[in-house]
């Protein structure tokens, strides 16, 4: 009887492990590496910036599938005439493994001071870049 009862639950238990283990989905995208530049190819990685330059953001993704989501958002920290960590655009991109790039343009000229991007990975903050205009 003890063995039936202890049987009965190892199969419940098998049962409700394969029901977790079906709905639970697990990725092993990261990040490989992620940097700042100001030319669009990415190939000179800089943390300062000048005030007329377009922000480019570069995000290595690695072991990615196709619909995984890296968000960029970008932060004025503490810059000339703008108030302290001040949002200044938000975008997602849907990607699998790849090199990722997010840019920033500004019709006038960047306020002198701190930044940053925040990147995202499927919804979490992943990695943090700062960086100053002059």
């Amino acid at each position: 009887m003890v063995r039936r009862k202890w049987l009965i639950f190892l199969g419940l238990l098998m049962l409700v492990l394969s029901t977790v283990a079906c709905e639970f989905s697990a990725s092993t995208a990261n990040i490989g590496d992620a940097w700042l530049s100001d030319s669009e190819d990415g190939g000179t990685r800089v943390t300062t910036f000048a005030q007329d330059a377009v922000f480019y953001a570069f995000v290595d993704l690695k072991n990615a599938p196709e619909d995984t989501t890296l968000k960029a958002v970008w932060i004025a920290v503490d810059a000339e005439g703008v108030d302290p960590n001040f949002v200044i655009n938000e975008t997602e991109f849907t990607s699998g493994s790849n090199v990722v790039t997010f840019n920033l343009s500004n019709n006038n000229l960047w306020p002198v001071g701190k930044y940053r991007v925040e990147i995202y990975l499927n919804g979490k903050l992943d990695k943090t870049l700062d960086f100053k205009v002059r």
